[in-house]
Parts: C-alpha cells; sequence; structure tokens
C-alpha cells in the first residue's frame, strides 16, 4: 500500500495518474495546501520541504518527497513505464529532468504572473510568457519525431502531462502546437489517467481543448 499526500495541483496528479497507470494499491491523504496544511509537523516528517507529494512506502517503509523522484521510485519498484537500460531509459531521464527543471517551475511562474497577478508585472508576465511559448514549442519538435517524448509511454510523459494540462492557464492554444495537441489528446483519453487526475477532486476533469 502507498499513502499519497498530495492537491489537485501538477505534480500532485502526476502521482495520482502513475499509481493509476501501474496499478498500485494507495491511500489518499489530501493535505489542503489553501489551508497551509503542508506546513503541519507531522506533514514535515515526510517532506522536508514542505511540499506535496509524498508519499509512504507501507510494504518498505520508504518515504519519498519530490514528484519526480516519487516516479522514479514507483517505476523501479513495478517495473513499469521506464525501460530498465538502454536509450529509452536515458530519454525518459532526460525529459523528466526537463520538465522538472524547466517545464514546471517555468510555466509554474507563468501561473503566478499570468492567472493570479495579471497587470503587476509586466517585465515578468512578458519573459514568463516568452518562456512557455519556447517550452511548447520545444516539447512540439519533440513529439513530431516519435509519439511519445521517451518513444514509448513512460513516467516523462505523465510527469509533463499535468503541467501542459493547464494550457489555458499559459495563455496557450495547443491548435498552435499540433504535436503537443496529439500527444496531450491521446494520453486524456487514457482511463488511467482520467482516474489519477481527478485525486482528490472528481470535480476537476481533464481539460479539453477545443
Amino acid at each position: 500500500m502507498i499513502e499519497l499526500y498530495t492537491w489537485s495541483t501538477p505534480n500532485g496528479r502526476k502521482i495520482s495518474i502513475m499509481l493509476e497507470e501501474i496499478g498500485l494499491p494507495y491511500k489518499v491523504v489530501p493535505i489542503n495546501i489553501m489551508k497551509n496544511e503542508q506546513f503541519a509537523p507531522d506533514f514535515l516528517k515526510i517532506s522536508p520541504n514542505n511540499r506535496i507529494p509524498a508519499i509512504v512506502d507501507t510494504e518498505t517503509g520508504q518515504t519519498l518527497f519530490e514528484s519526480g523522484a516519487i516516479l522514479m521510485y514507483l517505476a523501479q519498484k513495478t517495473g513499469k513505464l521506464w525501460a530498465a537500460e538502454g536509450e529509452a531509459h536515458w530519454r525518459t531521464v532526460e525529459w523528466l529532468m526537463w520538465q522538472m527543471g524547466g517545464f514546471g517551475p517555468m510555466l509554474g511562474q507563468a501561473h503566478h504572473f499570468l492567472k493570479y497577478n495579471v497587470g503587476k508585472a509586466p517585465y515578468a508576465e512578458e519573459r514568463y510568457g516568452k518562456e512557455t511559448q519556447r517550452l511548447y514549442g520545444v516539447l512540439d519538435r519533440r513529439l513530431a519525431e516519435v509519439d511519445y517524448v521517451a518513444g514509448e509511454y513512460s513516467i516523462a510523459d505523465i510527469s509533463i502531462f499535468p503541467w501542459a494540462a493547464r494550457f489555458a492557464w499559459h495563455g496557450v492554444n495547443l491548435d498552435d502546437f499540433p504535436n503537443v495537441k496529439r500527444w496531450y489528446l491521446a494520453i486524456a483519453d487514457r482511463p488511467g489517467a482520467q482516474r489519477g487526475y481527478i485525486v482528490p477532486d472528481a470535480t476537476d476533469p481533464i481539460p479539453m481543448p477545443e
């Protein structure tokens, strides 16, 4: 049993999608970040950075925070969605790191300035708006070559998808990135992605482009 400490954010959704895709039983422990529950002392013991998601593997006692590390752990534990060796293994790592280092943090800044603080910092809006467009372009060019970022569907795709699902927040029209749109719709059609995306909020399904 995996205990999943999470909320309805892109990073949280990565792990619930992964757990649904690989079929591991899990228990959801909602951490309402709008009420600052991530700062509770008990949660700090599991997640030293006071951020969701985090897990406890009750079979082994292993605790983990940071979504990329959790994806790697679950893939290695089950032997699913991450090639064990060879080019596909390292392509998966490469694109997972791209998401963790760029696509997530930069789009998070875009959310802050383009959605929640419009008009307060024009320089920041321009900077993060342009970087968002650039990153979508990087992803689109990769997906012109392959069906999924590492070739086969993997933890790399799972890490990117929930961030791309906020395309409306980014001011992005997926029609401008046709390869991303094709990839996005393919993942949105997966039952595991559909189930995992609505954890822990069943009222917030995967957004669909027009």
